[in-house]
């Protein structure tokens, strides 16, 4: 297993791996032939970025039975988008919109996907899987499912700041089995083993690929568990996922 970071030390952003709290750089990027600089940074040296620059972000909703509340579990995955310009770095905010006014967290897991993918069966799915990560797919429920709802989720789930990821990029684990956590302000809200996504990891992806490629580094939030918290501003929201880490953001 080994798990990568994206970093900046000033200008420039870098990948390393991440061993306890040292980053050892690597050339290029994820999908390159990474090999060592030699350089080391202290972690607590270094602004944590969101680890993986997306081409894109597809999203699953309804994923965890514990979610479904009183709804029927779906016949395939149900997919939605969410902009790159969502995406938001491990300890920077997330900013609650003008006009927002039921904004929920919703911890995940996120996965990396790591080849082309295209009509793919599920064991070529599995394959194409590079890592896993932590994932907030941030929420605005009354533009989501309120009386003056949006055709589509584009401000509910794509706002800026709505994509929070990382803090790293967790490879060559058992991602279907990963404890799964969200607290808000200390306070566990949300707590499920990867084990009980509706549509695992490989069902996904091959469902994606049969009308959309997937590409090296795109990204797909799998769904999340139970009930959702609303949030303020001033309340700190943290998603762990084993062996990932914790993904920390203020709520501004």
């Amino acid at each position: 297993m080994s798990k990568y970071i994206r970093y900046s030390t000033g200008s420039d952003a870098a990948y390393g791996i991440l061993e306890g709290e040292t980053i050892h750089e690597i050339r290029g990027g994820l999908f390159d032939d990474a090999s060592p600089t030699g350089a080391t940074h202290a972690l607590s040296s270094v602004k944590v970025l969101y680890p993986m620059p997306a081409g894109k972000i597809l999203a699953v909703g309804l994923n965890y039975k514990s979610h479904l509340g009183g709804r029927p579990q779906p016949a395939h995955p149900e997919m939605f988008y969410k902009p790159i310009s969502a995406l938001q770095n491990p300890g920077d905010p997330i900013v609650v919109p003008r006009d927002a006014s039921d904004v929920h967290s919703e911890g995940e897991m996120v996965v990396v996907v790591g080849k082309h993918l295209r009509n793919a069966s599920a064991d070529e799915a599995r394959e194409a899987v590079f890592g896993v990560t932590c994932g907030n797919d941030v929420s605005d429920r009354s533009w989501q499912h309120g009386e003056k709802k949006d055709l589509q989720w584009w401000r509910a789930k794509g706002s800026d700041t709505f994509a929070p990821l990382g803090p790293a990029i967790l490879t060559g684990a058992d991602y279907g089995s990963l404890l799964l956590q969200t607290r808000i302000n200390g306070e566990v809200v949300q707590k499920q083993y990867t084990s009980d996504l509706i549509f695992d990891v490989p069902a996904i992806l091959s469902w994606i690929s049969n009308w959309v490629t997937l590409a090296p580094g795109d990204l797909v939030y799998t769904g999340t568990p139970g009930n959702t918290r609303r949030m303020s501003p001033g309340d700190v929201v943290e998603v762990e996922l084993d062996q990932v880490g914790v993904l920390r953001n203020p709520v501004q």
